[in-house]
């Protein structure tokens, strides 16, 4: 059945479409944090931050299927619903803010890209060598998965990304100020060329990066180097965001800097699609009052109501403490696992990483191996990192101790088949 679907995959969609592990797995179920596939295995799902509050959670099925049944379409009505998720989800953001809905997280920061634009008159955009901001052409030109046909656009520059195993400056206490170093950097090159500098836009946990173990303040220097620039400030929350690190709601709050605009996407609908932002009412002003946009499904009746059931959810349910409490306790459970190739296990909640290294040099045919081992012990989990090097643990924000203690069995045993 699998190579069925396969040549059926490579006939009706084409070739290369991404698939995860050697032997892929056929997903046909999904409750809180387990997956079936088609003959019924369970597998606990530790990637999916797509599921925020867990697969097919009954609260948020029943409220899309029920404002389904009674109306679903655009904002150029008037509607109570945006409004009252717009009340909600600013109650939740720590300066005054204005919400603006697409359906995905790469609408959300390209419309983000726009926005720095309007209020700076300028086009040159920063952000690391090591990231991913989705799928849109704007916010493509600053990932670096694969160069754009005719190559990478002048009015971008991307600089070196923290890391852990060669810090920026030689060590982790010289780094903070070596980041911002480049980021002037790339300011003057930008406004040298004529395009100027409209924004910089990152992840507050690096996550794509790998989660490199920054700290509060490290961005404090940045900052500082943007603000008197005349810069934006532009946060991708979409994998940090709605409680994951569990201290906090956000990850900026979390880093402690303020910015001017917040992305967000994949949890903020528990899987329904529907994404958005939050700017500075001076930034929302400046934007509508350059742009001329709208976005059909953006903010639509049954979105709105998934969302808004997705934050009385992590609520109701404390998401954000279980993200803490069980986060805590898993890390302290992967920082007993004993292997040469370990050199760093680290994480923020429910978003942890385990660097994998020797002599110093990312070990990534290892981390692929323990991946697809734990697949074979029905554990999903990923690989990040700019050489596919650490392993990768977001699950569900329903996560729990036992899950936790699973997932720690399982990866004891791969890493004692794993070779030094």
């Amino acid at each position: 059945m699998g190579n069925d679907l396969l040549q059926r995959r490579a006939r009706l969609l084409g070739p290369n479409v991404p698939i995860f592990y050697d032997r892929p797995v056929e997903i046909v179920r999904g409750q809180g944090a387990s997956l079936f596939d088609a003959h019924g295995q369970r597998y606990l799902d530790a990637y999916n931050n797509v599921a925020h509050c867990g697969h097919s959670h009954p609260r948020i099925v029943k409220a899309i299927c029920e404002q389904a049944g009674v109306l679903n379409t655009h904002t150029r009505y008037l509607h109570e619903g945006i409004l009252d998720y717009a009340e909600a989800l600013l109650g939740k953001v720590s300066f005054p803010g204005q919400l603006l809905m697409t359906c995905t997280g790469s609408e959300a920061n390209d419309v983000a890209l726009r926005m720095a634009q309007a209020v700076t008159g300028k086009r040159g955009f920063i952000a690391t060598d090591n990231t991913y901001h989705g799928n849109t052409t704007a916010v493509a030109h600053l990932s670096t998965r694969r160069p754009p046909i005719g190559g990478w656009p002048d009015h971008i520059r991307r600089v070196p990304a923290p890391d852990s195993l060669a810090p920026l400056g030689g060590s982790l206490a010289a780094q903070p100020e070596a980041f911002a170093a480049h980021v002037a950097r790339a300011i003057d090159e930008l406004e040298a060329s004529g395009h100027g500098f409209a924004g910089f836009m990152l992840c507050p946990i690096f996550a794509n990066e790998g989660m490199p173990g920054v700290a509060p303040g490290f961005l404090d220097p940045t900052v500082e180097v943007i603000r008197r620039a005349g810069g934006l400030i532009l946060c991708d929350e979409v994998q940090p965001g709605f409680g994951r690190i569990g201290s906090n709601f956000w990850g900026h709050e979390w880093l402690g800097f303020t910015p001017d605009v917040v992305t967000m996407g994949k949890p903020m609908g528990n899987g329904h699609p529907v994404a958005g932002l939050v700017a500075q009412p001076q930034v929302m002003a400046a934007f509508r009052e350059a742009f001329g946009y709208f976005n059909t499904f953006g903010g639509n009746p049954v979105s709105v109501v998934a969302a808004m059931e997705v934050l009385r959810v992590i609520e109701d349910e404390g998401l954000q403490e279980n993200a803490a409490e069980v986060g805590a306790y898993l890390l302290g459970g992967l920082r007993e696992l004993s292997h040469p190739l370990i050199a760093d296990t680290r994480g923020l909640g429910l978003f942890l990483g385990i660097e994998l290294a020797r002599d110093g040099e990312p070990a990534s045919a290892e981390a692929g191996r323990i991946v697809e081992a734990m697949r074979d012990r029905h554990v999903l989990m990923g690989r990040v990192g700019r050489a596919q090097h650490i392993l990768k643990i977001r699950p569900p924000m329903v996560f729990s101790r036992s899950d936790a203690d699973e997932l720690i069995g399982k990866l004891t045993d791969c890493f004692e088949e794993l070779p030094a």
